[in-house]
Parts: structure tokens; sequence; C-alpha cells
């Protein structure tokens, strides 16, 4: 199953994008829907309001009165913690129960407007965000919700900011176009990266991109920030830390457009315990030669499953390659990943050396495709590391 994250601010048009989704076969958990379930006439939740905050939080009919609710809920942080309690752990019950519920190859889309203020983001496989400029969102609310402008705006004020989203989001979905645009980029998003993705998961394969070096993209750092939060909600105290590492993490460094993370653990003992958890999440083995240039110790044993020095596992999103080498804390590896991404961090020259070279192990392997293709690139990295990159 894939799950997706998808929030964006109030009047960007989450509803549209949804629709669109659930149109090409996604299964929508929309939160919204749920918190109202949740609270409905004659259920506990309801129930636990009225005994916490008052009758008068009810209508003539019985229901929750919501503005009544939001004047008492809202007065102090006392309160409104009292009604997170109530509802949210509903609302999570609830949610778990849909997701339990789809099928092994769904693709689910959870619709979360505050996905982002509740850092839920890496609780998930990828985050959509709905990019509207704020005026819009305002003049949407205002004609189409009938809402006061001065409300729109405290409202919007109150979530988070657009770059808060941007920081979160996977995939950005601008919206400012005429209609029917948005709708053209979902169809192309669940062709082109959920789609493969969901099957990637499923099969638990490794995304495993040829050979190519490009010039430094200053989205890398905010991407690996995204992988390395989900690797951390996968790993918990397994891991005792997580880190960028290879050209990737260098600014200004070209290099494959494949992410290098690096996950430090007691042993491989522990590495091997995470080995599923890792894979269910979209994190996959490699098995064989690994799948990045990698600034492994020349000698090493890149193996993905039992033996050699590391684990080595990739990416199942074909719209963000990455390899995940799992390491024990101390040892050469895991050492000298660090060592020689700062040093390129420090060394113009170094920096400069290693693009070369970089750029001639591409080369070599442009006459190549899959595994021969991986063995030629390593092989000149890896003789370059093991005289002068040392």
């Amino acid at each position: 199953m894939l799950r997706i994250g998808l929030t964006g601010g109030m009047g960007a048009g989450k509803s549209t994008v949804a629709r669109a989704l659930v149109a090409r076969g996604a299964v929508l958990i929309d939160s919204d829907v749920i918190a109202r379930e949740v609270v409905a006439p004659g259920t506990p939740g309801l129930a636990a309001l009225v005994e916490a905050f008052g009758e008068d939080i009810l209508a003539a009919d019985g229901s929750l009165d919501r503005p009544a609710l939001a004047a008492r809920a809202f007065r102090d942080d006392e309160s409104r913690a009292t009604l997170n309690s109530i509802t949210h752990p509903r609302v999570g019950q609830r949610t778990a129960e849909l997701l339990a519920a789809a099928a092994p190859d769904a693709i689910v889309v959870q619709d979360v407007p505050l996905l982002v203020e509740n850092h839920m983001a890496p609780f998930v496989n990828l985050v959509l965000v709905v990019d509207v400029a704020a005026e819009t969102r305002i003049r949407r609310l205002v004609e189409f919700r009938g809402v006061p402008e001065d409300d729109a705006r405290a409202r919007i004020a109150a979530q988070a900011t657009d770059e808060q989203r941007y920081a979160a989001a996977d995939v950005l979905l601008d919206n400012n176009g005429p209609t029917g645009v948005v709708e053209e980029t979902v169809a192309r998003l669940w062709d082109e990266r959920l789609v493969p993705f969901e099957a990637n998961l499923r099969g638990a394969v490794a995304v495993r991109p040829h050979p190519r070096v490009v010039e430094p993209v200053s989205a890398w750092a905010a991407q690996a920030e995204r992988l390395i939060a989900r690797l951390h909600v996968v790993c918990g105290a397994a891991a005792q830390r997580i880190d960028h590492v290879g050209p990737t993490a260098v600014p200004g460094m070209p290099g494959r457009d494949l992410l290098d993370l690096q996950i430090t653990v007691a042993d491989l003992s522990a590495a091997d315990d995470i080995r599923d958890a890792l894979a269910a999440a979209g994190f996959p083995v490699v098995v064989g030669a690994g799948a990045a240039e990698t600034i492994a110790v020349p000698g090493d044993e890149h193996v993905g499953a039992a033996g050699g020095s590391e684990r080595v596992h990739g990416s199942a999103d074909p719209g963000r390659p990455a390899t995940v080498y799992v390491r024990a804390a101390g040892t050469p590896a895991q050492q000298f990943a660090l060592e020689f991404r700062d040093r390129l961090r420090a060394d113009a020259r170094v920096r400069a050396d290693y693009a070369e070279v970089l750029r001639e192990a591409a080369a070599q392997a442009a006459g190549f495709a899959g595994d021969a293709a991986e063995n030629a690139y390593r092989a000149v990295v890896r003789d370059w590391i093991g005289s002068a990159g040392r």
C-alpha cells in the first residue's frame, strides 16, 4: 500500500486534486470527514465533548454546534488540549481502520489540512502540497464559501506558512492556472510516479537510474531531509544517527541525481533487525553491488542482505532515487562516509578533482546498461578513492 499525504492552505483546491486522484483509482481518506463522523449525534465522541464543554455546544437538533464549541475550546491552551484529547485519538483510530481496510495494492490518499502543522509528513510515503497564491485563496474563500475577508485572512494566517509547506512537499502542485490544468498534472503524476512507486513498494524493487552526472541541484538538501525524517520514523532507536553523505550532500557539487544516505547503527545485527521495516516503508534491499558511486572504503563488499560490512537499501520512488547505507558505528566505511563528505565541503581542490572523476565514471558507464553500467561507474570512482581521493 502506498500512502500519500495531501495538504494545502484553505482555498488551495485540495478537493479538486483529491477528486482527480480518486478518478484515477486512489482510495481517499478525508480527515475533515472523519472529524465530523467521530462527533456525529449519538457517538461517544460527541458525548465526551458535551461532558467537557457543556450542553451549550449542541444545536437544537442535538448535533454539534461548531461555532459554539470553538468559542469554548479555543479560549485557552488548556481547553484546546482538552478538545484535542477527545477528537484526535478517535480520528486516528478511524483512520487506522480505513487504512487496514484498503487493498494491499491500494494508493491511499490521506487528505489532511493540518498535515504540516501536525508534523505528519514523515509518516506517509509522499506528500503532495496544492499551492495557490494567498490572495487567490482569500478571494476563493470570500467568493465561493461566503467567508468574510477578515476571517479568511485570519484563518490563513493561523495555518502553516507557504515556506513550511514547501519544505514538506515531495510534490508541489501548482493550482494557480485555469480550470483543468491541475487535473492534467495529477494524471501525469499518477501514471509516471504514483503507480510505479506502488508497484515497486509492493515488489520490493529499488529504483536504479543509469549512472549520469548532472549539475548541482539546489533541492537535494531538502529532499534528503524529508527522506531522513521518514527513516527516523522507521528506524526508531535503532538509528544512532542518519546523515546525508556523498556528492549530493555537498553544496555546489555535481553528481548523480541519487541521494546517498547513511544510517548508523550499533552493529549489523541491528541493521538486519530493521531490514523489513525499511522495505515496507519504501526502502527495499539492493542485492549485489549497490547502486551509487558510493564513498565507501575500497575493498568493502557492498551486500544488501547477509554478509559484507554493511547493508544497502534503495528507494522505491521513481521520482526520488536514493541509496541508503546501513553501517555499524565506528567501522571504516561509516567513518569515511562522513569524513569524505566534510572534506569535499571544505576543500575546493578535492571537490573539483572528484567532480571530474564522477564525469569520467559516467562516461565509462555510458556504453553499458544495468549492473554493467553500475560496475563500470563505480570502478572508476573506487580506483580514485583508493589512491588520490584518500
